[in-house]
């Protein structure tokens, strides 16, 4: 049961405030005033829910009394009163233009009046109510993200062999994307980047899944074969309709080889020191229950020294995509102009997605990674540089 609203009436006439005062006081608690000009200083005082106004006034009439109540914090809902018969449609027309909840004339109707301030009230409560959801689910939602951000790791990483450097924008949702990686001390780097179904509650629980599955992969030397089945195997209890798209890879500096699996996920680019880019294309379907462990073969290319690695995900090529092309165009052009790869080329990649936006809100994550492999260094040259 609610409690009582609290309701000021502002009438000149003794007997009307009387009136109203007997007809709701059994039921909230009603302030009456005669003067309209204290009115104002009375309300913030008292800060009512709803308050009853006389049209006429001497002092101040009751549409200039409504604009200055209306103006306030938080604003009452207004029910305007008037025992004269003149004018009633411009009445009636500056009382919707000042946002009041209902016109009435006197005398009025008993239950006219305790309908009129119930419905008011039931709606006034509706709204805080909402207000109140509405803020409950936005600290949730800043507190998803929060967590979603704690699953990731440094933005930058580097050995002497190996530089990382990863960009992760969510959209105005919860999103569904994911960047991990593990770097040894023997010059060997394990990576993912994958994308889960869709966006919200659901889909940022299951990114976390997948981070659990990449990192129990540790057992299997994150092999990208065994990381695809931890994943896939991890998703059984959510059903097939659940499935992520995903590239996994393992990167050697020792062996200068790269092997990777990718399921269902955009191309990886992989260019070279030579200038040549080299498309890392699926080997293998999206990861879901659905498919059989065999679905995924792993993979393996050359990298040498100088020789990069981007993978991003379908956020970053479906904005960028034109009439005639995916969104690898753009993404190619892009590595061209910033040949040197890392932080320039990822900053200058979410750069153009926010031109291509042109303000527009976000409708999926963004996310990219970008692997190179570097010079051999003496371990006292090792550093945080982010190539």
């Amino acid at each position: 049961m609610r409690k009582p609203s609290r309701i000021l009436v502002v009438d000149d006439e003794p007997g009307m405030l009387r009136a109203v005062e007997r007809v709701l006081g059994a039921i909230h608690r009603v302030v009456g005033i005669q003067s309209s000009a204290q009115a104002v200083t009375v309300a913030l005082e008292f800060q009512p829910d709803l308050v009853i106004l006389d049209v006429r006034m001497p002092e101040m009439d009751g549409f200039e009394l409504m604009a200055r109540l209306k103006s306030t914090h938080p604003a009452p809902d207004i029910i305007l009163m008037t025992g004269s018969v003149d004018d009633m449609d411009q009445k009636l027309i500056r009382a919707l233009r000042g946002r009041a909840f209902y016109f009435i004339q006197k005398p009025f109707d008993r239950e006219l009046l305790l309908t009129l301030v119930e419905r008011c009230l039931e709606l006034r409560w509706r709204r805080e109510e909402h207000r109140q959801h509405t803020q409950r689910l936005e600290r949730e939602l800043a507190e998803a993200r929060a967590f979603q951000q704690e699953l990731l790791p440094d933005r930058h990483a580097s050995t002497d062999r190996i530089a990382i450097n990863c960009r992760y924008v969510s959209c105005s949702e919860l999103g569904g994307d994911l960047y991990d990686y593990t770097m040894g001390s023997s010059g060997r780097v394990a990576l993912i980047v994958a994308d889960v179904m869709g966006h919200g509650v659901s889909a940022a629980m299951l990114t976390g899944v997948v981070k659990s599955a990449f990192r129990a992969s540790d057992a299997d030397e994150y092999a990208p074969g065994a990381v695809v089945q931890r994943v896939r195997s991890s998703l059984s209890a959510f059903g097939p309709e659940r499935f992520v798209t995903l590239f996994a890879a393992v990167l050697s500096a020792d062996t200068g080889r790269l092997h990777y699996v990718n399921a269902g996920h955009p191309a990886g680019l992989l260019w070279h020191a030579d200038g040549r880019i080299e498309r890392l294309t699926s080997t293998g379907p999206l990861v879901s229950p659905a498919f059989p462990p065999s679905a995924w073969e792993p993979h393996e290319v050359a990298m040498a020294p100088g020789d990069q690695l981007l993978v991003y995900t379908d956020g970053i090529s479906d904005t960028l995509a034109g009439e005639h092309d995916f969104g690898e165009e753009p993404i190619v052009a892009a590595i061209q102009r910033h040949a040197v790869g890392g932080v320039p080329l990822l900053d200058a990649l979410l750069s153009q997605v926010r031109e291509r936006l042109g303000g527009r809100p976000q409708a999926d994550d963004l996310t990219l990674l970008t692997a190179k492999m570097l010079p051999r260094r003496s371990p006292d040259r090792v550093s945080g540089i982010r190539p």
